[in-house]
């Protein structure tokens, strides 16, 4: 099975971009900020709520580790990772990137 793989924010309000496309079209559950959901898996990388602190790259580097994690223990998906992060929550591909640098070989 083919895996989409987006970035969410802390409470799992998947509106905007790729966390609204899986929504529509991978089976992201609203209100699910992390994990499997349907045909994606979520990955936090984002805070919606102003008088909390915004997510740190430690943090996403975090629950990138924690999908490495579910990616190797499930070979039989493979993981279509989308620029996590790189476009309303603020983080650079070069931030991002080399969180992903020892992936198994089923994460795209």
């Amino acid at each position: 099975m083919n895996i989409f793989v987006f970035g969410s924010n802390r409470e799992g309000r998947h509106g905007a971009g790729a966390a609204l496309h899986a929504v529509f079209h991978h089976g992201a559950i609203y209100d699910q900020a992390e994990g499997l959901q349907g045909h994606s898996y979520a990955i936090i990388t984002k805070e919606l709520r102003h008088q909390e602190p915004p997510v740190t790259l430690d943090e996403v580097a975090q629950g990138v580790g924690r999908f490495l994690v579910f990616a190797a223990l499930h070979p039989e998906h493979e993981f279509n990772v989308t620029p996590i992060g790189c476009g309303l929550a603020g983080f650079t591909p070069e931030q991002i990137a080399p969180l992903f640098a020892n992936h198994t070989p089923n994460v795209h």
